[in-house]
């Protein structure tokens, strides 16, 4: 007990640059470390709800006469926010307007929880956004917008150019922060650098594959395509780390089973790691509006 304590209490350390950790139990120790006084009351695993609401789960509801109650889900979805009931005024009301010195105005969501540590000191979104834009000269660091298409799109020069930008005081941790205040976590990394450097508004990766699965596609044989199609599928739903090359393996094993099993189907590993990169290049053509 007291050194699975000790685990739990040394990722409580506090760090600058650390918002959370994960705690990986592969044995599900923690039911045998179960501790209320610690802890605090279980979670329900069924219902995941404290306290448990498993029995008000089981009624047949009045309204619906459905069980467990579907009231929320059958009411009008909203077309522009997708949300039921309709949130897009509240949205509203929870932006900022920035006018960047280009005069061009950016919006983000106002969280005032929300901030981003320069020298280790926390500031707010928009000091940061500002700070990004004004400072770090972000447009000057990215070169025009279609230098950043073709860095991007290139796994190899896109960590440089993450790389660089964390030199220069912008880290991957806190584009991830603006995706978010921006409304774009379906979107990609590579537009919240355009939205803040150029104004340019998101993408989703779902539109960007579907928009240009031709082109994608267009000079791969049936395997390659496969293949393809599930690292495309991973990113439609996780983000671009999965686009990245150190990931190629794990993509490979978790698909294949092995990375033997890999090179029967789709060739060498330079074959491999070359369909991997070029592919790309052809996803990051710009959407057409």
């Amino acid at each position: 007990m007291i050194e699975f304590k000790q685990i739990i209490g040394r990722g409580t350390r506090l760090f600058e640059g650390k918002h959370f950790f994960t705690i990986i139990d592969f044995v599900n120790a923690y039911h045998m470390f179960q501790d209320d006084g610690w802890d605090g009351e279980a979670i329900c695993e069924k219902c995941s709800n404290n306290p448990c609401t498993c029995e008000s789960a089981s009624r047949i509801c009045a309204t619906c006469n459905e069980k467990p109650c579907v009231c929320e889900k059958v009411k009008k979805t909203c077309e522009e926010c997708n949300q039921s009931p309709c949130i897009c005024e509240h949205k509203k009301q929870n932006k900022v307007r920035i006018k960047l010195s280009d005069g061009k105005v950016r919006e983000l969501q106002s969280m005032s929880s929300t901030y981003f540590y320069v020298d280790g000191k926390p500031i707010s979104a928009e000091e940061f956004l500002k700070r990004l834009f004004d400072t770090l000269k972000l447009p000057e660091l990215l070169g025009s917008e279609e230098q950043l298409r073709k860095l991007w799109a290139n796994p190899m020069t896109r960590r440089e150019l993450l790389k660089k930008l964390e030199g220069a005081g912008c880290h991957v941790d806190d584009l991830r922060k603006l995706q978010e205040l921006i409304n774009a976590q379906k979107s990609d990394l590579f537009d919240v650098l355009e939205y803040i450097a150029y104004a340019k508004p998101p993408t989703t990766r779902a539109a960007r594959v579907e928009t240009n699965r031709d082109n994608i596609y267009n000079l791969l044989n049936d395997k390659q395509r496969e293949f393809v199609g599930y690292v495309l599928r991973n990113y439609v739903d996780v983000g671009v780390d999965e686009l990245d090359v150190g990931k190629l393996s794990t993509v490979l094993t978790a698909k294949y089973g092995s990375i033997h099993a890999a090179q029967e189907e789709l060739g060498s590993v330079q074959d491999i790691q070359s369909t991997f990169i070029d592919f790309q290049k052809h996803l990051y053509l710009e959407v057409a509006s």
